[in-house]
């Protein structure tokens, strides 16, 4: 087996994961092929490592992984090579503005996840990495993202249509897979990445090839080199045979 694709990397909700939150059979037996053929397959991901692991587990992976969307970079599973935070007061900024706007919101620190149900005690006692909003009112989604982007503090990403992402600026998926090709000698031209939302973006168009999902929303589908079937029909499983495994 020779390709000149070294590593993938995966986004895992509506990419990896189906509609069920789950990697079915077809997805999990090609990514044990392309391991046993030498190939590195990891998660990129907006998610905590929190909520990695048990798939990573589920999968025996051993290699890199990118969490909270680029903030935390991993060189292997519980080991962090590097983590960016996002300054209290600036989480402190965000909530108040969440709550005012009425918003549901998320925030993800290094304890584990909170929302506008279950908040921190304390935003001091918290070491902060990734802000996001949800809100179904276009309009009023569209007025908060102008207004975060006015502050010129962040990467500005989401994981569905209904969302904000907010990360440090220069933090994203492609920052995160930048320093795992350091890790591991490679280029970005020699990653395939797949992703379906906008924070898949950065890393899509970095690497070498670029592949959104067929459920992918309409601006990264235009921005990757091919897209493929959804979640839902096994889309990982038929890029690995077609340019992993039988190049």
């Amino acid at each position: 087996m020779s390709t000149k694709y070294k590593l993938l990397a995966l986004d895992m909700d509506g990419t990896v994961l189906n509609e069920e939150q789950k990697i079915s059979e077809e997805n999990r037996q090609a990514i044990a092929a392309a391991i046993e053929a030498g190939i590195t397959v990891m998660f990129s991901t907006g998610r905590g490592v929190q909520t990695v692991l048990p798939y990573v587990e589920q999968l025996n992976l051993q290699s890199p992984l990118v969490s909270v969307n680029g903030s935390e970079v991993w060189r292997a599973p519980h080991e962090l090579h590097k983590r960016v935070e996002m300054p209290r007061e600036i989480i402190a900024r965000l909530h108040k503005m969440a709550v005012e706007t009425g918003s549901w919101y998320w925030a993800y620190s290094v304890a584990g996840l909170f929302n506008r149900d279950h908040w921190a005690e304390s935003i001091e006692d918290n070491v902060w990495l990734k802000f996001g909003f949800w809100e179904e009112n276009a309009e009023l989604l569209s007025k908060i993202r102008a207004e975060v982007a006015s502050w010129d503090l962040f990467e500005i990403t989401n994981s569905n249509v209904n969302n904000i992402e907010l990360n440090p600026k220069g933090i994203s998926k492609g920052s995160g897979m930048l320093e795992v090709c350091k890790l591991q000698g490679i280029g970005m031209h020699e990653v395939i990445a797949m992703g379906d939302s906008l924070n898949d973006l950065s890393m899509i168009k970095a690497a070498g090839l670029g592949v959104a999902m067929g459920n992918a929303q309409e601006e990264l589908k235009a921005n990757a080199d091919l897209v493929t079937v959804t979640n839902d029909e096994h889309g990982v499983a038929k890029i690995i045979r077609e340019y992993m495994l039988n190049p």
